[in-house]
């Protein structure tokens, strides 16, 4: 039978997942996710499969580190929180790539004989939108497991230092894991609001917005690869 205080380290812990959806690299992560959306529906989804991806990580390290007793290094945690810089990099230049692509457009054509590229513009139109809400679901957990991966050696220091045992310490991960996954979906459903409104009637507003979610993306990128490769000094 579960006590009153084992009881309460896991509702803690399902608060702080809660609070731990709203740190800054998740926030402008899962903003570059939704950035595409046109419902809250979708929006709430790619923030489940973000918190799915962040669980399975959290639990997967919890595991070994709790049962195999691995530690994870100074420098392998710089690593991993490494991987988030980059990877915030790489979504918003996705992000900025597909601005460009859905009005710049170079296609083949033929002249008196020659052939050549014309680059023109026309307004963007979205075919195989359930092919892109598959895409962006599997980006979406892909991005909570490295989420997960970054935030794991914290969560790892936390748990040992507090828990009494494997089950209570998987038991406490999990339940982080469920609250960061249902903060985040909510977190999800909030951002999209601007994005969903605009797609409707203000083209440029969205597009604005959107291009801000992918310089949001590239810039805090930019700036954690920097403060753990040179101020913390992995690359040093």
């Amino acid at each position: 039978m579960l006590d009153i205080g084992f009881l309460t380290v896991l509702a803690l812990g399902f608060v702080l997942g809660m609070k731990h959806a709203l740190d800054a690299d998740h926030v402008v992560a899962i903003s570059t996710l939704v950035s595409k959306n046109k419902s809250f529906l979708s929006s709430s989804l790619l923030g489940a499969f973000w918190g799915l991806g962040h669980t399975l990580t959290l639990f997967g390290v919890g595991l070994a580190i709790l049962t195999l007793k691995i530690t994870i290094s100074y420098k392998m945690a710089l690593a991993m929180e490494l991987a988030v810089g980059l990877m915030l990099v790489f979504l918003g230049g996705i992000v900025a790539a597909g601005l460009i692509r859905d009005y710049l457009h170079l296609h083949p054509h033929q002249h008196d004989g020659q052939a050549h590229l014309h680059l023109h513009t026309h307004p963007p139109v979205e075919l195989h939108s359930h092919q892109h809400a598959i895409r962006r679901g599997y980006r979406s957990l892909a991005v909570g497991m490295v989420h997960g991966l970054a935030g794991s050696a914290a969560l790892m220091l936390l748990v040992v230092s507090s828990i009494h045992s494997v089950v209570e310490g998987l038991g406490y991960i999990l339940v982080f894991g469920i609250g960061s996954l249902v903060g985040m979906m909510l977190t999800s459903m909030l951002i999209s609001i601007p994005f969903v409104f605009s797609s409707v009637r203000f083209n440029r507003l969205n597009k604005a917005l959107t291009a801000f979610a992918s310089l949001a993306s590239i810039g805090l990128g930019t700036l954690l690869i920097y403060d753990i490769g040179f101020v913390k000094g992995l690359f040093l």
